[in-house]
């Protein structure tokens, strides 16, 4: 116990010796510079409130639902051409060089690949082929329902396509272009709206035309929306204008088999907007539509800027007026008797007795 007192009263004199030294936090509470204020926190009041940003989280999602309700709208709405703006619809400017004096406005196609997407898997397309240019088009009706929503109308082509390229075994869809009851035109056969592409829609006249199928049965009776004849008129008017063509003109086309109505090399001329029934024994497309052909010649050449053929008039006929015819009584006069003197005759010569004719000799 001695030697631990005794060591306890070592350290003592020496911590008594030692000087004080500060302790490390203190130091560097004096090192430091002062510290600058804190700024003030916002207040709770100022933040903005959850449903509001609920509502700005989902406005990019009200937005696109609007974009597709005004798009379904717009496509339900038959659009109409006015036809004393021939470049009403124009979207985009006429090929250069064309040489043509009477360039209609191209009309708005919807693309190939608005259609194409979802269609079945499994078709190699082939590489399309092309014409100079294109001199006639053929008009069609695809013989299916009329009873469809034009929001449904990508889904049609796709079964049409699948169809042809299915079950006929076809290279592509046959028509260079379909038309909805809406007047929405969308582009057929792959190789370009644009270009002549050779089509697969009507035998034996598939080179230098153009095929334009009406979406729809339009046999005798049906009605024609009038929608969809100016669309055809539109798409004829642009087609055919590249060429310089009159749709109400009759234009020079060669047979190339001898499926169609005329014998394979046969040139025969057919008019510049002709039904399918014109080149094959068929009564494609319809007679209510075959009817409505000589107005969609007229709109198209009206499009092109082309003089209106004014119509020849017919001789007016004037009723027969009947013209009274005023009858005069007559007045009969009553006849007066005259009378008659006879003159007594004094002498009665009697007649000469008439000369004697010689009698032919006897003969003995």
């Amino acid at each position: 116990m001695s030697v631990v007192r005794r060591a306890r009263g070592i350290r003592g004199s020496l911590t008594a010796r030692l000087p004080r030294l500060p302790r490390p936090a203190r130091l560097l509470r004096r090192s430091r510079s002062p510290r600058p204020a804190p700024a003030p926190r916002p207040s709770r009041r100022s933040r903005l409130p959850g449903p509001l940003l609920v509502l700005l989280g989902s406005l990019p999602g009200l937005m696109a639902v609007l974009a597709l309700a005004l798009y379904a709208r717009g496509v339900e709405r038959p659009a109409r051409i006015p036809l004393d703006r021939p470049a009403a619809l124009d979207l985009r400017t006429a090929a250069p060089g064309t040489g043509s004096a009477h360039l209609a406005g191209r009309p708005l196609i919807v693309p190939r690949s608005a259609w194409l997407a979802g269609a079945p898997a499994g078709h190699t397309q082939p590489p399309p082929r092309y014409d100079d240019k294109v001199i006639a088009v053929f008009v069609h009706h695809t013989d299916s329902s009329n009873a469809y929503r034009c929001a449904d109308t990508p889904e049609i082509i796709r079964r049409l396509y699948a169809g042809q390229t299915g079950v006929r075994q076809w290279d592509d869809i046959g028509y260079n272009f379909l038309v909805d009851r809406c007047g929405t035109i969308y582009e057929g056969r792959a190789g370009g709206a644009d270009r002549a592409v050779t089509g697969a829609h009507a035998q034996g006249f598939n080179h230098r035309t153009a095929g334009i199928a009406a979406i729809g049965t339009f046999t005798a009776g049906v009605p024609v929306p009038r929608a969809m004849t100016d669309a055809i008129a539109a798409l004829a008017a642009w087609k055919l204008g590249l060429a310089d063509i009159d749709p109400r003109e009759r234009v020079r086309l060669v047979s190339s088999n001898g499926h169609s109505r005329f014998r394979a090399g046969a040139a025969v001329t057919l008019p510049a907007v002709s039904g399918h029934n014109d080149g094959f024994m068929t009564t494609c497309p319809g007679a209510a539509l075959t009817a409505r052909l000589p107005e969609i010649r007229e709109t198209a050449a009206r499009l092109q800027g082309r003089t209106p053929t004014t119509p020849t008039p017919r001789a007016t006929r004037t009723p027969a007026t009947r013209t009274s015819v005023t009858r005069t009584p007559t007045t009969r006069t009553p006849a007066t008797r005259t009378s008659v003197t006879r003159t007594p005759t004094t002498s009665h010569t009697p007649p000469a007795p008439p000369a004697p004719t010689p009698s032919a000799p006897l003969s003995p």
